[in-house]
């Protein structure tokens, strides 16, 4: 403590109350036995580690000398308007919302560039081979909405490619489905053929999803209305 002193370093008991003036910090020190925070800290840590294993939201918490104290400005308590829970359930929706429009709108420009049809044969491309050919057709660029999405942090068990199908022409497409609701996935087309933008299966009655799959997975799916096979 008699260097922290030397520094010039104040240390107080709530957000607002601690001021430092920068030095160099070992910032992952073991605590000391009788560390105020400790037994906060590792309640804490063992609801965290429970809840992410079944799921429960925690409504209490354990009593303790050390507690943070404000709201983080005034120190005045904060008006509850709608719950937290409810306000992070909605940022983090609107957020991947926000994102899969991003990426539907970033595809389908690409796609203005980078559309390469097959010249005979249907051949469906990997993503290396899609990025190694400098682009590929509706089944090379959906790979990169596919794995795009991924990447952003979408679950594997969210996003699937599928084979859609148009009964007035007969064509078949590939697109990827974005599963936020299982009745009724988002749709991003890579090409823009089936629609621009990120409707909703709902929204495109004219064309059927047959086939849902990814690497590891192979649904079909069914209909009472319309039942389809690939040639």
């Amino acid at each position: 403590m008699g260097l922290l002193a030397v520094l010039g370093v104040a240390i107080g008991w709530g957000c607002s109350g601690q001021v430092y003036t920068w030095s160099q910090y070992d910032f992952f020190g073991a605590p000391d036995r009788d560390d105020p925070w400790s037994e906060k800290i590792e309640y804490w840590q063992a609801r965290e580690r429970a809840d992410r294993r079944s799921g429960v939201t925690p409504r209490s918490q354990a009593s303790g000398a050390a507690a943070v104290v404000g709201a983080g400005t005034s120190g005045e308590p904060v008006a509850q308007v709608e719950s937290l829970e409810a306000k992070y359930a909605a940022f983090r929706r609107n957020s991947k919302r926000a994102m899969a429009r991003r990426m539907a709108e970033w595809i389908q420009e690409q796609s203005r560039q980078h559309y390469i049809p097959d010249e005979v044969v249907d051949d469906w491309a990997t993503l290396d081979a899609t990025l190694r050919n400098n682009g590929d057709d509706c089944d090379g660029l959906e790979l990169l909405v596919l794995n795009g999405l991924r990447d952003l942090g979408f679950d594997r068990s969210e996003v699937y490619r599928a084979i859609v199908y148009r009964r007035s022409d007969g064509q078949h497409h590939m697109v990827t489905l974005w599963f936020e609701e299982t009745d009724d996935p988002w749709v991003i087309d890579p090409t823009g053929a089936m629609t621009s933008g990120m409707p909703r299966m709902s929204d495109l009655p004219e064309w059927t999803p047959i086939k849902v799959f990814s690497e590891d997975e192979e649904y079909t799916v069914r209909s009472e209305r319309f039942a389809h096979s690939a040639p």
